[in-house]
């Protein structure tokens, strides 16, 4: 088995940070690795063989990083040895050496997300990867605005100032960075959004033998709080429709788009832009949910047709005005339509008297408050609105009849 000491060697000017180096030993052979990271010689205990700090100094908080950085290598050093012993009767010290170097250029939290992001990508997965993207970066914002405190270990230059190492995750870390969230006023489920994706993606770190498990987010939320649902009632809803946009055609397209879900029982944005002329046959379209796979089927009623005869006919293969020219990305005019709608609507809003900030995500859980309030039951709405509960969406679905949600669905627009 190897020895892995931490070694300082100082620097030659006085006052001058010195650079901490790590030592390793086997088989009568030596070989010495900087760590990237500098101290002050009245920063370092020789005779523990670590840092220290001094709460006079003003760099306490860069020193204690320092140290748990330095920790964190020299546990990746001790689990590469013992891996190596397990495996094989004969490995030397530069088996260790080689191996802690390519562990080091390939251990980067960002860098392992990106090959993630991609992945999904290739496979697909477009929103799956928008939420990884996402999450890192605002996990990159954050650590940008912790200390600095020097290279990233292996001679490979500052890595926790771009990236960081898998094994220097910390509870700590992450403890400060759902901190950090809150204090910005991110909402509770979005804070644990963000926790989930990063505990997911070091999850899938630890299968790949990156890092061992430490558990760095034993210590914060990762669940679901239950949210207020954002639902208008349906005097609001009439007051809605009936407002003259005639002279504002953004609002007035923002406001139709807004109907049309709700009329579609809730239909989500994504879902109306990907609708194609083709799963509207025989008086009923029929779609697959993008973000749970079910396949549901909607009766068209007079009162969709007439938002659809409002805008000329797309000339690409989509049935709504979203996605308007076969030429255009279809994902990107997605986006781009999604942020606009979203964004009028709230002008929308303002001119309804509308309490809230009105969003397409808002027609959803109006058709749901909507059908309760007609006494609709619930195994009905959820079935209407294909709900993806395991233990509700499965059952209903197999038991209720389309007809029956149809039927809801056209009370309640009649009721506009």
């Amino acid at each position: 088995m190897a020895t892995v000491r931490l070694k300082f060697r100082p620097c030659g000017r006085y006052g001058r940070e010195g650079m901490l180096i790590y030592q390793i030993t086997h088989e009568r052979r030596t070989r010495v690795i900087s760590s990237g990271y500098r101290v002050m010689a009245e920063e370092w205990d020789d005779s523990r063989g670590t840092v220290r700090a001094s709460p006079r100094s003003g760099r306490a908080s860069t020193v204690m990083a320092i140290r748990e950085y330095v920790r964190s290598d020299m546990e990746r050093l001790g689990r590469i040895d013992r891996r190596m012993a397990r495996a094989s009767l004969s490995y030397t010290v530069e088996d260790v050496v080689d191996e802690y170097d390519r562990l080091t250029r390939q251990c980067g939290l960002f860098c392992f997300m990106e090959e993630l992001i991609e992945r999904m990508r290739s496979n697909g997965r477009m929103r799956t990867s928008e939420t990884y993207r996402s999450a890192l970066n605002s996990f990159h914002q954050f650590l940008r605005q912790r200390p600095a405190v020097g290279g990233g270990g292996g001679g490979d230059g500052p890595l926790e100032r771009d990236d960081i190492r898998l094994d220097a995750l910390s509870a700590e870390i992450v403890e400060d960075y759902e901190g950090w969230l809150r204090h910005r006023g991110v909402a509770p489920n979005t804070v644990s959004f963000y926790l989930r994706i990063l505990q997911a993606t070091y999850n899938k770190a630890v299968d790949c033998d990156l890092t061992e498990n430490r558990r760095p987010f034993r210590c914060v939320y990762t669940g679901i709080d239950k949210t207020v649902k954002r639902a208008l009632p349906l005097a609001m809803m009439s007051s809605i429709k009936g407002l003259d946009l005639s002279r504002d055609s953004r609002a007035d397209f923002a406001r139709d788009m807004f109907l049309m879900s709700f009329y579609l029982r809730g239909m989500s944005f994504v879902d109306m832009a990907y609708l194609r002329k083709s799963d509207l046959r025989e008086g009923y379209v029929v779609y697959r949910r993008r973000k749970t796979g079910q396949t549901l089927s909607i009766a068209w009623t007079r009162e969709m047709q007439a938002l659809l005869d409002k805008y000329p006919p797309n000339d690409s293969e989509y049935l709504l005005p979203i996605i308007r020219h076969t030429v255009q990305d279809a994902r990107k005019a997605y986006q781009n339509m999604s942020y606009n709608v979203n964004r009028n609507l709230k002008r929308v809003g303002l001119m309804a008297g509308v309490k809230m900030p009105l969003t397409m995500y808002v027609a959803r859980h109006s058709w749901a408050s909507a059908a309760r309030t007609k006494g609709v039951p619930l195994p009905v709405i959820s079935a209407g609105m294909g709900h993806d509960s395991e233990k509700t969406t499965r059952i209903y679905l197999a038991s209720l009849e389309t007809m029956v949600v149809d039927k809801a669905n056209l009370r309640i627009i009649r009721s506009l």
